[in-house]
């Protein structure tokens, strides 16, 4: 068993596939469908199917009371409504942290102050090349929420070790907010090595 200290260069190389064809089956306005024929490690050819994902910044907000910030919001994909932190696709030629502090103001309303990256998850690596920054925001100035026409959510402030129990419990299921609050929690903490001040 390789550990993470294990020339990992020289192990992903026995691994790599190479794409020897890239078939775009279906574009929409967000998403692109891609058909992949691949070759394997043993030289054998297969087939991979991939949605193409411009990618998306998503927000721990945490207020003066250590509150955070929810966003309860229907996912028709999903069949129904999930608790989430505030969170939105990048639009062409935008930095990540620009899409985050954007999508705060629209979907909340919020400005901050002081701003912490988390990290990047790659939240479908089988079937996507989606990845999402997460962005940890304090000092917390409230402003007028702008949401997009087809966009409709309710938010709420929720005690964060409520927030970090409900991810615990299964209240809460979506990724990308389980794992930016339990960043948030490992950074206050002291124990996120990757975060970085903005």
């Amino acid at each position: 068993m390789a550990s993470f200290s294990a020339d990992v260069d020289k192990l992903d190389k026995r691994l790599a596939e190479t794409v020897t064809a890239d078939d775009t089956v279906f574009t929409g306005r967000l998403l692109k469908v891609h058909r992949l024929t691949v070759t394997l490690p043993n030289g054998k050819t297969s087939t991979r199917e991939m949605i193409r994902h411009p990618g998306a910044a998503a927000i721990v907000v945490l207020d003066d009371e250590n509150r955070v910030v929810l966003e309860r919001q229907w996912r028709t994909p999903a069949g129904g409504a999930f608790w989430e932190i505030p969170a939105g696709k990048i639009d062409p030629g935008e930095k990540h942290a620009v899409t985050a502090r954007r999508e705060l103001k629209e979907e909340a309303g919020l400005t901050a102050r002081d701003w912490v990256f988390l990290g990047t998850i790659r939240n479908a690596i089988g079937y996507s090349d989606e990845h999402i920054e997460i962005y940890l925001a304090r000092g917390l100035t409230q402003g007028e929420q702008r949401l997009d026409a087809n966009e409709f959510l309710t938010l709420t402030r929720v005690p964060f070790e409520e927030a970090l129990a409900a991810c615990r419990d299964g209240t809460i299921s979506d990724v990308k907010t389980i794992i930016g609050l339990m960043w948030a929690e490992d950074y206050i903490r002291g124990r996120l090595t990757q975060a970085r001040s903005l």
